[in-house]
């Protein structure tokens, strides 16, 4: 914990990470709140019937939920490790600063749309849409964290 402190805030990833990883549990409780599953599940079977090979993959309240929220925990749990710049980790920063940004991009594009599919549509915006802009700005800032801690080779960097 007192190397956390040590490091100034611009020479670590670990403040960008952590408010990516509250942004996504907000996101979480967001599609929670406004029936995800329900729209998911729908759509899913609409695929299945109109795709006779497309998977399956319909899911439960619990099942759902849960994966999320032990996934966000283990996102919480790394936080000190991207305070102290694990270069280990930086790929992991990448690839969830991109996903985040993509599952922004979809939550407006089916805002916009107002349907997964023919047979389903929102009413109003789709579930997740709130915090779809916290979501936008947190992972650009982790992207921009990563990338500033790339172009300054010299701050030092333990994992």
């Amino acid at each position: 914990m007192v190397q956390i402190l040590k490091l100034k805030r611009e020479d670590s990833f670990g403040l960008a990470w952590l408010c990516l990883s509250l942004a996504c549990t907000l996101h979480i409780w967001d599609e929670a709140a406004h029936q995800f599953l329900l729209y998911y599940n729908a759509t899913v079977l609409a695929l299945y019937a109109h795709f006779g090979g497309f998977p399956r993959l319909d899911m439960e309240f619990r099942t759902w939920l849960g994966g999320l929220l032990l996934g966000n925990l283990a996102l919480l749990a790394l936080t000190p490790l991207a305070f102290r710049n694990a270069r280990w980790l930086r790929p992991a920063g990448y690839f969830i600063a991109v996903g985040a940004f993509l599952e922004c991009l979809g939550q407006v594009l089916l805002t916009i749309r107002g349907h997964t599919s023919d047979s389903v549509q929102f009413e109003g915006v789709s579930p997740g849409f709130y915090t779809a802009p916290l979501l936008l700005i947190f992972s650009a800032w982790l992207f921009r964290s990563l990338l500033k801690g790339v172009a300054n080779p010299q701050r030092p960097s333990k994992g």
